[in-house]
């Protein structure tokens, strides 16, 4: 264009170079302004992205991470709206399973609980100085749960050639069965109260639950009788270490009726801890409530260093000889008789079982002016490995 603008210049006057300088400015200002337009439409179409985005998300400008969190909060709402007038018709939409129709629940049905509210119990229960925290926990679909031990040694021996060969004995599996129990507790709050919008009914019922369940649980995983509870490890039969055979639990003597020997008080502790098997020691813990452990951190050793030792970094266990300890008020105090102090791998020596779900039954008539939530779950415990834990028993034999 330019070469040949410039040779009709060459050729003629002035007038048709003026001309040709005027056409040269109008293509130029042409394809300016054809660039504007087509930077006015990618514009255009970013705006209209993020426009969409903006809209799915409920605010603009809000992260595409968020989206999801946005997405959950109408399961809460409708949550929400159950637990403060009974209004069902908002989880019927949302989440079709969350109707809790079927022969294992209350014939009256229920809701299951919201997904963060169940996990805010769950966080409670885990934090809580309980069994579970160091025992085997498995979610089961089920009514029970089982367990098969193979806990005795296959026979072996040596052969010569020519020597007839000898049967040698076979190991033995036991199946152990944990039955599911059920979990439950039954806040109240006025309906007042619940029509507050400013209260918060979710994180209400979800601290109330925890704690009931956190408190019923520890306490039947240590010393429950296995009626419509777990069966606490403490409820076993006990014997003295030497001899220990399965379906037991075997325990060293302190040699002092009610304490620990008046004279090397900690060989007990020693003894206690040798008396596992190496295969449970790499893993294994102490349990004892705070009265017994304010009595053995005072403990040291031949050399005068203490057995006993803080965590070094915050929410680490106390360390007893090595070995974390945790300490749980539902062990027994330190009295005649008693096993105030247990050593084991308890993943390997304890099991509990549970259903994944909670469930949350309205019920606004049986209190009035209140409401009841009764919330539900279905948990079992038991023994799955007799030669993982040991007792300190404080006797003399």
């Amino acid at each position: 264009m330019k070469e040949e603008t410039q040779a009709r210049t060459d050729e003629g006057g002035p007038q048709d170079q003026a001309v040709a300088l005027k056409a040269a400015l109008g293509e130029f200002v042409s394809e300016v302004k054809s660039f504007q337009a087509d930077i006015r439409s990618r514009l255009q179409q970013q705006e209209d992205r993020m426009s969409i985005l903006d809209r799915k998300s409920h605010i603009p400008g809000r992260p595409a991470l968020a989206t999801a969190a946005a997405e959950e909060a109408p399961h809460r709402k409708a949550f929400a709206a159950y637990l403060r007038s009974g209004d069902d018709d908002g989880l019927r939409g949302i989440v079709p399973e969350a109707k809790a129709l079927n022969t294992q629940v209350a014939a009256e049905g229920g809701y299951l609980v919201d997904p963060q509210t169940s996990e805010t119990i769950r966080g409670v229960l885990m934090a809580t100085a309980s069994i579970r925290q160091i025992a085997n926990v498995v979610n089961v679909e089920a009514s029970s749960f089982d367990v098969l031990v193979d806990h005795t040694e296959m026979g072996s021996g040596w052969a010569t050639e020519t020597a007839t060969l000898t049967e040698t004995t076979t190991p033995q599996i036991d199946r152990i069965s944990i039955p599911l129990h059920e979990l439950s507790a039954m806040p109240k709050a006025s309906q007042r109260l619940l029509d507050d919008s400013a209260f918060d009914i979710e994180g209400w019922l979800a601290a109330r639950i925890a704690d009931r369940f956190a408190r019923a649980e520890a306490a039947a995983f240590v010393s429950g009788d296995g009626v419509d509870k777990p069966t606490g490890f403490l409820t076993h039969p006990k014997v003295a270490e030497a001899s220990w055979s399965w379906g037991s639990l075997g325990y060293v003597a302190t040699g002092a009726d009610g304490d620990f020997a008046a004279v090397n008080a900690s060989d007990a502790i020693v003894d206690l801890v040798y008396a596992l098997s190496a295969e449970y020691r790499a893993n294994a813990s102490f349990v004892m409530n705070s009265k017994t452990a304010g009595a053995v951190r005072k403990m040291k050793d031949a050399d005068g260093r203490f057995l006993w030792s803080d965590g070094l970094a915050a929410g680490e266990p106390a360390r007893l000889m090595g070995y974390p300890v945790l300490v749980a008020e539902d062990m027994p105090d330190i009295a005649s008789g008693t096993y105030a102090l247990a050593f084991g791998d308890f993943g390997y020596g304890y099991t509990i079982a549970e259903r994944p779900d909670l469930r949350v039954l309205r019920d606004p008539f049986s209190a009035k002016p209140h409401v009841l939530f009764y919330a539900s779950k279905r948990v079992g415990g038991d023994v799955s490995d007799f030669a993982a834990i040991k007792l300190l028993k404080f006797a003399t034999s």
